[in-house]
């Protein structure tokens, strides 16, 4: 099975695919920007697009790992990636549900306002590029084919966590941990979302 957790930047998918994954047995996360990043780094700077979801092998690079990934590992793959176009979605997790491989996709919603408080707590300003993605992805993401919606702004974490499980027919571990290690855990997370 794989949990693909859609938002806007700033919604909090990699915070809560994160916990998700230490709290699911045999689960693990896996980054589609990565291939993007490898994109950037490996083809000549006059055909790279500004996003790297507008290249075709991105997308297809994608679909492959985790077609791959779904039939040879056992467990639960956890996908925090942004999709706000429709053909890019059908281009994958249409795809893989067409390939027989069980996706349940979650979209992570909040206000303009939370997304850029989020946003600023991470080292984003209001003229980053995440933060001028805002509005195109509240309206993009609001639509039904990007159901199942969750509403976080009046979420706390575990709830929202507690969500997915939930509808996903999967059982979470009990969460040990004392609250300084989850604000280390999360600010580990917040950390490895600043690219360079």
């Amino acid at each position: 099975m794989i949990l693909w957790v859609n938002g806007a930047f700033g919604s909090g998918k990699s915070t809560v695919s994160y916990e998700l994954n230490r709290r699911i047995p045999n689960s693990f996360v896996f980054d589609p920007e990565n291939v993007g990043y490898f994109i950037r780094k490996n083809a000549p700077r006059q055909i790279l697009k500004d996003d790297f979801q507008d290249h075709e092998i991105w997308r297809e690079i994608n679909f492959s790992i985790l077609q791959t990934i779904s039939k040879e590992y056992s467990g639960i793959i956890i996908v925090p990636m942004t999709i706000t176009n429709p053909q890019y979605f059908k281009e994958i997790v249409n795809k893989l549900r067409a390939n027989g491989i069980e996706v349940n996709h979650f979209t992570l919603l909040a206000n303009r306002e939370t997304l850029l408080k989020r946003l600023k707590s991470r080292g984003d300003n209001e003229n980053s590029w995440p933060a001028k993605q805002i509005d195109r992805c509240i309206s993009a993401l609001s639509k039904e084919m990007f159901h199942k919606h969750i509403h976080t702004d009046h979420l706390k974490l575990e709830e929202v966590i507690t969500q997915i499980a939930n509808e996903s027919n999967l059982e979470l571990k009990p969460d040990n941990r004392s609250i300084i290690k989850k604000k280390m855990d999360r600010f580990i997370i917040k950390l490895k979302q600043i690219r360079i």
